[in-house]
Order: C-alpha cells, then sequence, then structure tokens
C-alpha cells in the first residue's frame, strides 16, 4: 500500500497528532517489539494513552487502557505458570461480549497461544466437536454455559467468571515477553450451511488494514464505540481491533436488546456503532429516545443488507450507514457508503482502497458489467486456511468467496448470494434474495426467507417463509400475486408458509437448514 495514501488517511483519522514525545516513543516501541498482534494493538494504545477509558461494560465495569492490558498480563501469567498453558496450544474462548472476552483474548496472543472464538450459539454436540477438532487445551467461558459445557472432556480443563478472576487476582510477578510464534485467531465459519469450520486469521503486518477500513468508514481516534455485533464473530472482531488501533472507547452488552443498545448510546454519548442487519431492523422497531443518539458512524457486516432498511435505517437516524461486505475467508470485499445506500439500498459497494475484486466465470474469465459471476477478492488479510487442512480456490491471487454477484455500470457491487443457495427451478436459476427483498417491502411483513425445497416436476420449488408483524394478516395468494406482478414466473414462491420469528444465528444469518426442517 503507497505511504502517501497511508500517511493522509491516518492524519484525516487523527492517528498522526502531536503528543508526549515520551509516549509516542513508547508507543512506537511497542509495536515494533509485539507487532500488530492485538496484544501490539493494547500496548501501543495504553503506551500512548494509559489513563483513557478502553472499556465500559453494561454492569458499569470500566477499565482504563493500562489497566485492561494489567489485567491481560496477569492472567496471561496465571496461564502460564499454574495451568501449564504454551505457545503453540489452542484455547476455547465462550463468551459474550464483555471485558473478560477481550483479557482471555488478549492474554492468549501475549503467549503465541492461538485462541478459537466460540460461537454462543453451539448446540452441546457442536461444542464437543469443536473443541476435539480443534484440540483444545483450555476453555474459557461464561457462567451461563456452565451446563453447555458438563458433556466436554473431563481432562479439559474449563475456567467459569469465579475461575478467570481468580487468575487475575492470583498471579505471580513476572515478565512476558514476544512469544517466538504469533497466537493465531481462529474464528468459526458461521454454519448457516453446514458445520462450522475454524479459519486460521493473519496477523496484520502494518497499517494497510486499518487505513483500508477507515478511509472508508469515517472512524477517529478516542472516539467513543458501542460493538453490538459479537466479538467472536469476524465482524465483531475486526471492530476490536479497529477500535483498539484508534484508542477509542468500547461500550459493550453482553446481549442485545434494542431499547438498551440506544440508551447506550445517549448514555455514553457514543460515536459510533458496529451491528449485524438484523439489529437495525430491531432498532426501528422501538420508540426512539429523545434525544436521539448523534452518531456519526453505524456500520454494518455480517449478513445481507435487507431491501429498504438501509433507507428506513438513515431516514431515522441521519446518513451515518456504512455496510460492509466480506466474510471469515476474506476479510472484506467492499464497502458500501450512505450515499451508495441512498442511490441503491442493497449494494454492497466498491472495494476499499489496496482490494482486488473480480466477477469471473466457471473458466475463470471475468464477466462483463450486469451479468452474475463468482465473487473472487484479495486483499492482506485473506485468511491462512481452516484448520482441518483444507482452503478455498485462488485465481492469480484472489480467493473465492463463495457467493454470486454482479456489478452495475457504476462500479457498484451486487450479491445474489451463496453459490449453493441458488435455486434451479424448471431449468430457470432464482437467487433467493431478490425475492426475499421484494417480499421484505409488504408493510405486514417483518422478515422473510425464501429457499429451495424438492418438487418431483420442477427439481426444486420456492418457499417463502414469512414472520409478520404483531396483528397483522396476509393471505398467500396474494403473496404470489404480488411476486408474479413484479418478477418472472420461476420466481413466484409455491409455498407460502408463516412462522412467528426466522432462525438465525448470533450473526443474524437466516439458518437454512432450519427452514428445511419443515419439510421434514
Amino acid at each position: 500500500m503507497d505511504l502517501p495514501f497511508v500517511v493522509t488517511t491516518l492524519t484525516r483519522r487523527g492517528l498522526l497528532t502531536p503528543g508526549r514525545p515520551v509516549r509516542i516513543a513508547s508507543q512506537l516501541n511497542a509495536l515494533r517489539t509485539w507487532g500488530w498482534s492485538l496484544a501490539g494493538e493494547l500496548r501501543q494504545a495504553a503506551a500512548r494513552d494509559p489513563g483513557r477509558p478502553a472499556i465500559i461494560d453494561e454492569n458499569g465495569v470500566e477499565l482504563t487502557y493500562q489497566a485492561l492490558l494489567d489485567r491481560a498480563e496477569r492472567m496471561a501469567r496465571s496461564m502460564r505458570s499454574g495451568l501449564g498453558v504454551q505457545p503453540g496450544d489452542r484455547i476455547g474462548v465462550l463468551c459474550r461480549n464483555h471485558h473478560g472476552l477481550i483479557e482471555t483474548i488478549v492474554a492468549a496472543t501475549l503467549l503465541g497461544v492461538d485462541a478459537v472464538l466460540v460461537n454462543t450459539g453451539l448446540s452441546a454436540a457442536q461444542l464437543a466437536t469443536v473443541a476435539e477438532e480443534q484440540r483444545l487445551r483450555l476453555l474459557v467461558h461464561d457462567d451461563e454455559f456452565a451446563e453447555r459445557v458438563l458433556g466436554l472432556p473431563a481432562e479439559l480443563p474449563r475456567l467459569d467468571e469465579r475461575a478467570r478472576e481468580d487468575l487475575v487476582a492470583g498471579a505471580l510477578p513476572g515478565e512476558l515477553h514476544p512469544p517466538e510464534r504469533d497466537g493465531r485467531i481462529i474464528v468459526l465459519t458461521s454454519g448457516s450451511t453446514g458445520a462450522p469450520k475454524g479459519a486460521r486469521r493473519p496477523t496484520p503486518s502494518g497499517f494497510g488494514p486499518l487505513v483500508s477500513i477507515i478511509d472508508r468508514i469515517p472512524l477517529h481516534t478516542k472516539d467513543r464505540v458501542l460493538i453490538a455485533a459479537p466479538i467472536f464473530h469476524t465482524w465483531g472482531f475486526a471492530a476490536l481491533q479497529v477500535c483498539f488501533a484508534l484508542r477509542a472507547t468500547i461500550v459493550l452488552h453482553r446481549r442485545f436488546d434494542p431499547a438498551a443498545t440506544l440508551a447506550a448510546l445517549v448514555t455514553h454519548r457514543c460515536d459510533a456503532l458496529f451491528a449485524v442487519p438484523v439489529m437495525l431492523q430491531r432498532l426501528l422497531e422501538v420508540p426512539p429516545p429523545d434525544p436521539r443518539p448523534t452518531l456519526k458512524v453505524v456500520a454494518v457486516s455480517g449478513s445481507a443488507l435487507p431491501g429498504g432498511l438501509a433507507p428506513k435505517f438513515m431516514d431515522a437516524y441521519g446518513d451515518v450507514l456504512y455496510n460492509m461486505y466480506g466474510s471469515t475467508e476474506v476479510s472484506w470485499a467492499s464497502i458500501a457508503n450512505p450515499a451508495d445506500l441512498r442511490q441503491a439500498p442493497t449494494t454492497a459497494g466498491r472495494p476499499p482502497h489496496g482490494t482486488r475484486l473480480e466477477l469471473l466465470d466457471n473458466a475463470g474469465q471475468p464477466v462483463p458489467p450486469g451479468q452474475v459471476g463468482r465473487i473472487f477478492v484479495g486483499n492482506e488479510m485473506l485468511f491462512e486456511g481452516y484448520t482441518s487442512g483444507a482452503t478455498r480456490e485462488t485465481r492469480d491471487g484472489l480467493l473465492d468467496t463463495g457467493d454470486l454477484g454482479r456489478l452495475n455500470p457504476d462500479g457498484l457491487l451486487f450479491v445474489d448470494g451463496r453459490a449453493d443457495d441458488m435455486i434451479v427451478s424448471g431449468g430457470e436459476n432464482v437467487f433467493p434474495s431478490e425475492v426475499e427483498d421484494l417480499l421484505a417491502q409488504l408493510p405486514q411483513v417483518r422478515e422473510a426467507a425464501v429457499i429451495g425445497v424438492p418438487d418431483p416436476e420442477y427439481g426444486q420449488r420456492l418457499a417463502a417463509f414469512l414472520a409478520l408483524h404483531p396483528g397483522e394478516t396476509l393471505d398467500p395468494e396474494a403473496v404470489r400475486e404480488y411476486v408474479r406482478h413484479y418478477l418472472a414466473r420461476f420466481s413466484v414462491p409455491r409455498d407460502v408458509v408463516y412462522v412467528k420469528y426466522l432462525p438465525r444465528n448470533a450473526t443474524g444469518k437466516v439458518l437454512a437448514r432450519e427452514l428445511r426442517r419443515y419439510y421434514g
């Protein structure tokens, strides 16, 4: 990445402002010694702004950057001396968004240990599979998951919240030195179409990944940021990395509640919110506070942005919405800013600086604008492969996302969905997202999902699952006629199923496999 762009971006976002020479020297030394791991990012923030609030938990716990670093170091020393955790080990972290989660991840990176971020929505059986496949040396978990971990092997040490606090409080004196190997962050894929896989995240090698994001999303040093997206997910973890780099104050709630989130945004005078799209839908369903939060940035990712949601949200809270399309494997691919979303509410935007994006056919050749192709991405943060040893197809340094999409004449990307979600009905290709976006615009519909189900005549037929607003009704034939009016006949759902709510994972993705259970 070219140096002038990096310097210009860092200056615009306040990272090159003058400061006390001693602290700046200490900050730079922390990065030189510890690198760009989460531990290095926290150390540089503590060196530059030790007394600045780093984390504010919903229960009132407030930790400065220096206090957060001290607690993470104490935990690391206790894990090393008391539990025998060594570089190269893997520890599982089954926690919601709170300071203990962050301390545990930082402690792991301080030791050169891999931290496996475990999805809090996994069942006991899935958790046991993850523990075995990832060869966990230790599991740190919140108290609420005590019953879920009972079925794990007895020889796997487990730390609940009390035990974790005891480790911090009882740490022996000692020094920590940069480990010979970087501890990797292992993020589990969403598992929305199958069993979750562990994806090894690379450690940034410089400012490049940060400036790619903050060039397009105008976050600034010392902002106050509420991270509502789960930190065990790529998007929530990326928010944490950005916040440490910017020496931001991070506001955390264990569970997302729309009214509590709006209240916290006002109480803590937050400048930014990191969320997943379904959270925006929930925020619009509760009365806005008075005064409303004075947000500069609302950044979403993790699942598709439903049609109509972007303009509706910006009409209520201002033109502050940024939509990032990416995945666990490619990190980011494109970012849509408020102007993009006003122009095309479902767009994924354009690739940020330093990112290559191409739409290719099955032969690996670029497709022209307007035609659907496979989305391939190249940037500095492509994953290092799955922990199983598997990887994804690459072409000329670009990684296959597994998604299909198209570019319009203005260069805006539109994601049609997963390649394996495409429905072939009577020989015609149907993308569920197009039908879902149309159905979501019906005033009676709260949320919609479309899947393909087996059909003896057509191979597959479309089934629409609709969750209605309280008190609303909708005739199935009226739904079909509505779709027939706007789309081709093969896009009309033969089945219309009404549900109380759509099954989603913790990042807001609809679990199609759960919907298919309606068909046995």
